[in-house]
């Protein structure tokens, strides 16, 4: 008892405590860094793997464009709706606890949009392999009646509530998807602008936009991953796999890409919970940081003389702040001009990997590896450049509205080329090309086949040595087929429908335009280049037009425009209008599903079009800011020149009364008066 510990425990307590004092990464505004950014890199790689599968989710659900274009336009609902009390709510909660909840949202909504695989059965297609050769049920057989009703039958009991479940579950998820990513973005800026050193502020914020934009990326490379692994890989055997991959009925394992992107985000998710509230600032080695820590603690003044609103009266009060930032007319232009860009963006973030499947007969996977690995880091490219050329010659605002136009005008002109660089649909029988009626018949069922009872919707398309697509080595009058040891259809013989001489073999025969396709990537990725050197002129554009106390107004109205004016109709119309391309369609229990051809020309010209056209609305708002600005400006130098002539006649005014003074006090008082 004599002996007694606390005189022992007291030093070693004492020595612990300031070395857990001294490492808390949790303190430490670098760590939140880090953190933030692999949270925004793992939240938009789920948006750009969305955007990547477009034309994998068509095709296994049967889906059209311009409902996967709803699809993709969902998750900016949930956003909008959620972003004005973000603006509210500022600095009042626990800004890093909401991001981590925020990015569970996220998690749990990649979840729930992979869900349909195992809800649903296996994925069903027409056949094109067989295990031996009586099991082949898509050739030329007399009798077929049976199997059209028992098609029927399976189309009543199981595909209308599997395609509903489906369609529910993705649109829960989107939703999902669009409210959790909202708190991220702006508390974690607002988080580390309060709590960085000035000097390192802009340092962290730049690298917190250079993750955000090459999110997406990392969706488009992971999207191509996956998409190489079969749909039912989970439920089918790898040897087993019915299908070669490059067959045009392929469905990648798109449900794969959620569950690692949703591990993702809930993996950086959890550190959030652990760092405080506020934490103390970073040290500053700026000698004028004393007064810029002045001009902070005004600003933050002001800002709580906004947080003392109520959030009724911060709603009522929006409209008038609405009101009074859009009286700005740089400031509507500038933003017009880039709801024009954001809305090009839609449609080509959403179907340019479908695009060029179509055009140029690429695979999804490889479709989507272009775009992740060059189109999307031209882009990334193109901002960075742009802000080091506004930095570097310290551009004024008449000098960021010239660069801005002149950029979408050199963009535009490397877009033309595009509307050229493409083919024409390959001869497909009874849709493009009618060689096989003997009595003029420009339908798909045509002499050569009419004993065959082809299904309508039968869609196992064969190619001929001569070029020639059939949709089905039925509808090509096929009677036998010769397997390889695995099984698998090698060609198609006895077929009716063509000459002696040439070959069936399985599989599309394709646009033929892939050689375009190197030039075609050139000039996308180009032409994303030059239009992305504005992007941040142009912000620069909106900040300098509004009044300092508007500024986070000014771009919460920004980014809700966008949402609303761009990203939420953007898809729905990029969509719809590819869908008007489409000359032959998939029924599902006698509707519309997924397109299985298109006129390739009215599908380039129409979707390289649209985005030309918005090129030039963009263009065009620029030029109306440069114009609204210079005459700002002159206006500007003529009431300098009224007020600098005032003051040189009152100088003038004064000196004579001087002297006059002098002289004739009685001269002097007359002249005053006058």
């Amino acid at each position: 008892m004599g002996i007694t510990t606390p005189p022992t425990s007291k030093p070693n307590s004492g020595e612990e405590r300031p070395r857990r004092c001294r490492f808390n990464p949790f303190h430490s505004i670098k760590f939140f860094v880090l953190c933030h950014g692999l949270l925004q890199l793992s939240q938009l790689m789920v948006s750009g793997y969305m955007k990547s599968i477009t034309s994998t989710i068509e095709k296994r659900f049967g889906l059209s464009s311009q409902t996967s274009g709803m699809l993709s336009s969902l998750n900016e609902i949930g956003s909008t709706v959620f972003i004005v009390f973000v603006s509210y709510f500022g600095s009042r909660v626990h800004r890093p606890r909401l991001i981590g909840c925020g990015g569970i949202i996220v998690s749990v909504a990649a979840f729930t949009m992979a869900m349909p695989h195992f809800i649903m059965g296996r994925y069903k297609f027409d056949t094109t392999t067989a295990n031996s050769v009586g099991n082949v049920s898509d050739i030329c057989h007399l009798a077929r009646e049976d199997q059209k009703l028992n098609n029927n039958e399976s189309c009543s009991m199981d595909n209308i509530g599997g395609d509903d479940q489906m369609l529910s579950l993705l649109i829960v998820g989107q939703l999902l998807l669009g409210i959790g990513g909202v708190p991220i973005q702006p508390f974690g800026i607002s988080y580390v602008d309060d709590f960085a050193s000035n000097r390192n502020s802009p340092l962290y914020l730049g690298i917190l936009f250079a993750v955000s934009v090459l999110g997406p990326a990392f969706g488009f490379v992971l999207g191509s991953a996956v998409l190489r692994l079969y749909v039912d890989i989970d439920k089918t055997p790898a040897d087993q796999v019915p299908l070669q991959f490059g067959n045009p009925r392929w469905v990648g394992a798109w449900w794969l890409g959620f569950l690692l992107a949703a591990s993702c985000v809930l993996l950086v998710s959890i550190p959030y919970f652990f760092f405080p509230r506020e934490m103390p600032k970073e040290k500053s080695e700026d000698p004028e940081g004393e007064s810029k820590s002045e001009k902070e603690k005004l600003k933050s003044k002001q800002e709580d003389t906004a947080q003392d609103l109520s959030l009724l009266q911060f709603i009522k009060s929006f409209p008038c702040i609405l009101l009074r930032t859009l009286r700005c007319s740089v400031y509507l232009l500038v933003v017009l001009a880039q709801v024009c860009m954001s809305f090009l963006m839609s449609g080509l973030t959403v179907f340019i990997g479908k695009f060029l499947e179509q055009q140029f007969s690429v695979t999804a996977s490889f479709a989507n590896l272009l775009i992740g690995s060059i189109h999307v880091p031209g882009a990334v490219l193109g901002i960075l450049i742009g802000g080091a050329i506004l930095r570097k010659f310290q551009i004024t605002l008449r000098g960021s509205a010239v660069m801005c136009f002149m950029a979408i005008f050199v963009s535009i002109c490397a877009t033309t080329p595009l509307l050229f660089l493409g083919c024409s649909t390959q001869n497909i029988d009874g849709l493009t090309f009618n060689r096989s009626s003997s009595n003029g018949s420009s339908g798909i069922d045509v002499s050569c086949n009419r004993g065959c009872s082809c299904r309508d919707q039968a869609y196992n398309p064969v190619c001929t040595t001569d070029g020639i697509e059939f949709i089905s080595p039925c509808h090509a009058g096929c009677k036998t087929a010769i397997f390889e040891f695995t099984g698998k259809v090698v060609n198609y013989t006895n077929c009716s429908c063509i000459s002696t001489q040439a070959l069936v073999k399985p599989g599309t025969c394709g646009s033929g335009c892939y050689r375009l396709l190197l030039p075609f990537m050139f000039f996308l990725t180009l032409a994303a280049f030059v239009a992305t050197l504005c992007q941040t002129p142009s912000f620069m554009l909106v900040l300098r037009s509004v009044k300092p106390e508007d500024k986070s107004f000014a771009i919460g109205i920004q980014f809700m425009l966008f949402r609303v004016l761009a990203w939420l109709p953007g898809p729905i119309l990029y969509g719809s209008t590819i869908d008007t391309t489409c000359i032959r369609w998939e029924k599902k229990c006698n509707k519309k599903a997924a397109c299985r051809y298109y006129n390739l020309d009215l599908f380039r010209v129409r979707y390289i079009g649209l985005q030309m056209l918005f090129e030039c609305g963009a263009f065009l708002f620029f030029l109306a800011a440069y114009y609204v600005l210079v005459k700002d400006l002159l206006r500007k130098e003529q009431q300098d020149g009224v007020k600098a002539k005032t003051s040189i006649d009152a100088e003038v005014g004064g000196e004579r009364k001087i002297l006059m003074e002098k002289g004739n006090g009685t001269t002097a008082q007359l002249e005053l008066k006058v």
